[in-house]
């Protein structure tokens, strides 16, 4: 695989991973790239050898047969579609297995949850996990319907979107620039709406602007805010042929990237904001997000920092498809630490993808 071509995509076989897989197909299909399926799985730790009880270790093979069972599907799933797809059972734990495939994809695609219970160690709780520690920019798809109900297992999988209608959020931090750029090359590659916005919570007077005189105006906040959304945006569409819409409201980013999302087909913000603590590799501005929005969301982690920057992309013709036999890898690379070397907060959540 080459960082260029690749979408990662996790699968358990659920219907939110499947739901993910037809997002991850249409943007392959435009962009002419190739699907990586990767179905990865842990085994307890009593697993590796014999209890007191008498009970044997626990064979893995079944659990293998049943992931390779489940890219089967997935990729007969998309069969058909013009794009080449491959895929792979790894054992260990899953995020920390999809972070190190990251380094070698262009982008990873997850669903929000997975099958729940002890099928959950097919693909592990990852929506959280991947996005703040991925080498590449990772898509979070939630599985809801048109009002943005969340649907539950098992249900008919609906449509994919065909056009795309994408909102970034942009606060002057050099994370979110580079989410900038990223939301930029997917509205040149599928010829859409693009809308940036900033926000400050001007009328609650929370956090640091509850010290602000009451003579300062709230108004001139704001319109100074939308000069610097200007300079921002220019600068980053310059040479592009894209026309960005721009907004600066009143409201944390947050709330309002969650109510854009109610109107969007994907939603673009880094990692890490203005004010994000080092060690909190998702901010709060994007776990929120990713836990409101009602549309697919990217993040652009900052470990995105060390791929080269996106470049203009327009429709291509995807390759001839083809398929691999599944095979096997292992793998015992964990969710990574943070820089105190204790495990990262960001990477636990009840939610699975």
């Amino acid at each position: 695989m080459t960082r260029d071509d690749v979408i990662l995509v996790g699968v358990d076989g659920s219907t939110a991973s499947l739901y993910a897989l037809d997002w991850a197909a249409a943007e392959a299909q435009r962009r002419g790239w190739r699907l990586h399926l990767v179905c990865a799985y842990a085994l307890p730790s009593f697993a590796a050898a014999s209890l007191d009880g008498g009970y044997a270790a626990l064979d893995d093979s079944a659990i293998q047969e049943g992931a390779a069972a489940v890219l089967a599907e997935a990729s007969a799933r998309v069969s058909g579609r013009g794009v080449a797809v491959t895929a792979k059972v790894h054992t260990g734990d899953a995020a920390g297995v999809l972070v190190e495939l990251s380094r070698e994809a262009r982008l990873a695609v997850v669903g929000t949850r997975g099958r729940g219970g002890f099928a959950d160690r097919l693909l592990g709780t990852v929506s959280s996990a991947l996005p703040a520690h991925a080498f590449c920019p990772t898509v979070v798809v939630p599985l809801r319907d048109a009002q943005g109900h969340q649907l539950p297992e098992g249900n008919e999988i609906p449509p994919v979107p065909e056009g795309r209608r994408i909102v970034v959020g942009v606060d002057g931090s050099p994370q979110a620039e580079r989410a900038l750029q990223y939301a930029i090359d997917e509205a040149h590659a599928w010829d859409a709406q693009l809308t940036a916005v900033s926000g400050v919570p001007v009328g609650s007077m929370t956090g640091l602007l509850a010290w602000l005189p009451s003579a300062v105006d709230h108004e001139q906040v704001l319109r100074d805010m939308a000069e610097g959304l200007d300079v921002v945006v220019d600068r980053a569409v310059a040479g592009r042929s894209v026309a960005v819409r721009r907004f600066a409201l009143d409201g944390t980013g947050a709330e309002l990237l969650t109510e854009f999302s109610s109107a969007s087909d994907l939603v673009v913000v880094g990692s890490r904001g203005r004010g994000g603590f080092r060690g909190l590799l998702l901010g709060s501005t994007s776990q929120a997000v990713l836990h409101h929005a009602t549309c697919p969301v990217m993040v652009v982690s900052s470990r995105a920092d060390e791929l080269p920057p996106p470049v203009a992309s327009g429709e291509a013709t995807a390759p001839a498809e083809h398929a691999v036999p599944e095979t096997t890898a292992r793998s015992d690379e964990a969710v990574p630490s943070d820089e105190t070397g204790q495990p990262d907060e960001t990477a636990q959540s009840d939610e699975t993808a």
